[in-house]
């Protein structure tokens, strides 16, 4: 009889051990997936973040193995989800959810005349969820070089300076090196068309960031991007100033060859508009600023993201002008900084808990 008595305890001790090994797996947040036979972005995405539409997260966050098209995962490929909103859990490879953190409002110093000897950072507002004075921390960007600059320690000093006249950026204010350093910018595809202005003045950093430029459409007429015969004879929208390569990178040339027809209006509300009233066929924006104006309009099931593959996969820069004595320099100081916020998981920490603030506003 005392055998058995020890032999149920034991099995009950085992099964609390168990339990508690299980809860503990419980407290950690993301980490690394698996891909297994039958997954897809959409489908890790619904099971592991309990929202389908997050795919592209995942994508964003493992561009450098899946590439442009979200449909290029195969079985074994190992993914690295972030933790947004407290999830995935139990995932090898996950931090402690108490390693959370909230990013803190952005401060920003007065300056004088020393701050001239300092490498100075240009950037500006109004560049939602990358840069607003108003965003936690700035926004993802402004917190991300603030982190790297501050690691990479350089002995002059940094300051970050806030302009919102994007249009002076390149001109004058880096191109005279009235500031030294600027971002966040795209680049264009310089292979392909290296006499664009930014290829032709500005040096690039490594990226900070890889966004998804998606196609939205009507959702009673939608249509599947995957190859640049689905775009032939299309009307798409994207904003007056907004940048147009995209669409004659990686050699597709749908602008030059009239392959789509392109309207420019003045905002992204405009072009949501004329596409849900039939003047358009598609919207090209960034995934951030597109999931946000269909909220904002009130667009939910009626503008959809396209299936297939993004338009573009767009790194987000840290630039100066050719033309700067010390530009190499510290262009070469970031990406030190930035080496070493990657290296120590701080630069994940900042982009988890940014994501877990977007999209529980989506």
């Amino acid at each position: 009889m005392g055998r058995k008595r020890l032999g149920a305890l034991g099995t009950v001790a085992l099964m609390a051990l168990s339990l508690a090994g299980a809860a503990k797996a419980q407290e950690t947040c993301g980490g690394v997936y698996t891909v297994k036979a039958g997954d897809s972005l959409s489908g890790i995405a619904d099971r592991l973040y309990q929202n389908a539409g997050m795919w592209s997260s995942i994508h964003t966050n493992n561009i450098d193995a899946i590439g442009q098209s979200p449909n290029n995962i195969r079985v074994g490929m190992q993914l690295n989800l972030g933790c947004i909103n407290g999830l995935p859990n139990g995932l090898p490879g996950g931090r402690a959810v108490t390693e959370a953190r909230a990013s803190a409002p952005v401060q920003i110093a007065p300056g004088n005349a020393a701050t001239r000897q300092k490498i100075n950072v240009l950037t500006g507002s109004d560049f939602a969820p990358f840069t607003d004075k108003d965003l936690p921390g700035g926004g993802i960007l402004t917190e991300v070089v603030q982190a790297a600059m501050e690691a990479a320690a350089p002995k002059q000093g940094f300051a970050i300076h806030w302009v919102n006249d994007w249009a002076a950026h390149h001109e004058p204010l880096l191109s005279n090196a009235l500031l030294d350093i600027g971002f966040p910018w795209y680049k264009p595809d310089c292979e392909a068309d290296p006499t664009t202005y930014r290829c032709a003045n500005l040096m690039f950093s490594d990226s900070m960031f890889e966004v998804l430029m998606l196609l939205f459409v009507d959702a009673e007429r939608p249509f599947a991007y995957n190859s640049s015969e689905d775009m032939r004879g299309k009307v798409l929208c994207r904003p007056a100033g907004y940048s147009t390569y995209i669409f004659d990178q990686q050699r597709r040339n749908w602008l030059r060859d009239g392959v789509i027809s392109l309207e420019t209006p003045g905002t992204p509300g405009d072009c949501m508009r004329m596409l849900t009233e039939g003047k358009v066929d598609g919207v090209v924006l960034n995934e951030f600023l597109g999931r946000e104006k269909i909220k904002e309009l009130g667009l939910q099931g009626k503008v959809l993201v396209a299936s297939g593959q993004p338009i573009s996969v767009d790194g987000n820069h840290m630039v100066v002008h050719k033309s700067h004595p010390h530009g190499r320099e510290f262009l070469a100081v970031f990406e030190e900084g930035l080496a070493k916020i990657k290296a120590d998981g701080s630069y994940q920490s900042i982009v988890d808990a940014h994501m877990t603030r977007i999209w529980a506003e989506f």
